[in-house]
């Protein structure tokens, strides 16, 4: 009944909230809204790819930044470029792309006569394109390169306070990071990264740096340290990032290729010299790479990959081999669901992909193949995007890995982190016939025919279904609603949101309520409950962001966890398992001290029930984090 009282409370102050951001819609309508911010759109990508596990957010957030300090003109765009615009389906680049062909555009205005792009999705795409016309750069000469060249310094330091019955709180250093980043448009980057882990000493320093050359005659791009690279589909070489399933990112086709320099140094890149060619219909890649595993293992890879296009028609074939200087190995090394997992110390992986762009579809796919021991495994991904009507978007995609089939340096999509083991069907369908209103579900099935991490059974099968609607009312007001179903390992998780947004030149407010019901293998229910309130304010006379968040959360079993993306400092991110019963609010400033110096500060705490605490054993009653970063341009 204590539960049932407060989950009232909470309806009562979300209707009181609604009833408040309806009125205010009238007033937006009357009022022209400011455009968002680019780090606003990042935000919302980012929220919208919180439930997808792999992904690189902080190479991502660094991509779109470095895209909108430098624009891409779209008279002279390729499908390359539009490509890196995460958010964009292959359909709409190649409608922009047919628009260019025919006449140039003249203003960012006529984004609203190219078809398929709606009013919301020109919004995200405005800071990062430009219009000029085509053609009238001048020649770039060695010395401007460097003259006009940006650099860039960040250091951030993050601390923990914790405190605990048994002990008095006190203040620990968990991260610190320098980093150096300079370059001069898409001619020339280079940049340096100095981290100190959590829990890390003096001989924890991790490092890493990278030089990258591109647009220079037929050289499109060359890597001299850490970079990553992505072809096809990534059953064979692909980045961590991978968009996975979500119901806006109808996408789900890859489609950003090539190589590019890689910042950080979490382990996810590869290190060593690649580079890619450009001729007029062939693009040729090659990389060699020396890095080590998380078992200290020495690995040598050297890859290659020929893509030829023609039109709206690509295809490619992609070759690596991998030399370990021992044997494969796993932290639990007898586990059921590793066995089909690659062993030994040398591994060829090989595969062909295409796309073909037509006018009312789009087919993609991949068949790959990859050496484990003494037998060969087999990757096949294939799918079709389509808009059969105006406002209707559908994709269709299949995929099979089979049990051998093991790849560490592939990143396809997949219900589980890993491409193996897994035969799927999903589907996706995108709406957006009426007016101010979007729908979009899509739906997967899966089936494993081993065991797998956390399903210690063969064979088993799963689903998963989400259902999302989303009103928009001119630019500054939207409501979201979605319900997700999802059964894995005999468990099934149903679990809601309700969202509501509104922002005018100054404020910003996102009230957000998450709820889940979990029905275990023992048939019994348990539930969890986030609800939380944001409310940022750019102040008008200072330059002086601050965001703050309030929230309240019930999850007693971790079965309930409720992932939330929280905006952190620049280049960081947050996506934590809200977990338990208690409270949690941050606090992030940002304030441009100068025009090039720039402070980030971000303050977190989380306070647990004593009774829930003691329940668990956990003996932690409140954890208090910052983030603090200091940004420098010149």
């Amino acid at each position: 009944m204590q539960y049932l009282s407060y989950f009232c409370a909470l309806m009562r102050y979300f209707f009181i909230i609604l009833c408040l951001l309806l009125c205010l819609s009238g007033a937006e309508t009357r009022a022209e809204t400011p455009p968002a911010t680019t780090e606003d759109i990042i935000s919302d990508i980012y929220r919208f790819l919180a439930e997808t596990e792999e992904v690189d957010y902080e190479e991502l957030q660094e991509e779109l930044l470095e895209i909108a300090e430098a624009p891409v003109n779209i008279n002279e765009a390729s499908y390359d470029d539009l490509a890196r615009l995460r958010f964009l389906s292959p359909k709409q680049i190649d409608n922009i792309l047919l628009y260019v062909s025919r006449h140039q555009m003249e203003s960012l205005s006529e984004l609203r006569l190219v078809d398929g792009l709606q009013d919301y999705e020109i919004r995200d795409l405005l800071p990062f394109v430009c219009v000029r016309p085509a053609k009238s750069t001048e020649p770039v000469y060695w010395r401007e390169l460097f003259r006009f060249a940006r650099h860039e310094i960040t250091a951030r330091t993050d601390a923990r306070y914790v405190e605990e019955p048994r002990r008095n709180g006190q203040l620990d250093p968990v991260y610190t990071q320098l980093r150096y980043k300079a370059g001069y448009k898409d001619k020339w980057q280079a940049g340096f990264t100095l981290r100190r882990p959590t829990g890390g000493n003096a001989k924890a320093l991790q490092y890493g740096g990278y030089v990258q050359l591109g647009a220079i005659r037929h050289l499109r791009t060359l890597v001299l340290g850490n970079y990553q690279v992505q072809f096809g589909q990534g059953l064979v070489a692909a980045s961590p990032f991978h968009a996975g399933k979500s119901a806006y990112m109808q996408h789900a086709g890859s489609l950003t290729e090539g190589v590019r320099k890689y910042s950080s140094v979490d382990g996810n890149g590869l290190h060593g010299i690649a580079g890619t060619l450009c001729f007029d219909h062939v693009d040729a890649s090659a990389w060699y790479s020396l890095t080590k595993d998380n078992m200290q293992n020495r690995r040598h890879t050297a890859g290659a990959n020929v893509t030829f296009r023609y039109k709206n028609f690509k295809a490619g074939i992609t070759a690596l081999e991998n030399i370990w200087q021992d044997s494969v190995r796993y932290y639990y090394e007898h586990a059921a669901y590793n066995q089909n997992y690659f062993r030994g110390s040398r591994q060829f992986a090989g595969g062909a992909n295409f796309r073909w762009n037509h006018r009312l579809f789009s087919l993609f796919g991949e068949a790959a193949t990859a050496q484990n021991k003494d037998r060969w495994g087999a990757g096949l991904l294939a799918g079709i995007e389509t808009t059969p009507t105006e406002g209707v978007d559908l994709t269709v995609l299949y995929r099979y890995y089979s049990p051998k089939f093991d790849n560490p340096l592939g990143y396809a999509f997949s219900e589980t982190s890993r491409a193996n083991d897994e035969n799927g069907l999903y589907a996706c369908a995108d709406i957006h016939l009426l007016e101010h209103w979007r729908f979009a579900a899509y739906g997967d099935i899966f089936r494993f025919a081993g065991v797998k991490y956390g399903i210690p059974y063969s064979p088993s099968w799963g689903y998963d279904a989400k259902v999302t609607a989303t009103w928009i009312q001119g630019r500054g007001m939207s409501i979201l609603w979605w319900l997700r179903a999802k059964e894995k390992a005999r468990t099934g998780i149903y679990s809601t949101r309700l969202q509501l947004d509104w922002r005018d030149a100054s404020w910003s407010l996102r009230t957000e309520a998450d709820a889940n019901l979990v029905k275990d293998s023992l048939s019994r229910l348990t539930w969890g409950l986030s609800v939380f309130q944001d409310v940022e304010y750019r102040f008008a006379n200072i330059p002086l962001t601050m965001l703050l968040r309030v929230q309240g959360f019930c999850a007693r079993e971790w079965n309930n966890r409720i992932y939330l993306y929280e905006k952190d400092v620049l280049y960081g991110w947050s996506v934590p398992a809200i977990y338990g019963t208690g409270g949690r609010f941050f606090l992030n400033l940002k304030w441009r001290i100068i025009e090039q110096l720039t402070l980030y500060l971000r303050i977190s705490e989380t306070v647990y029930s004593r009774q829930w605490a003691e329940q668990q054993g956990l003996g932690r009653i409140t954890r208090t984090d910052i983030h603090l970063m200091l940004r420098a341009l010149i």
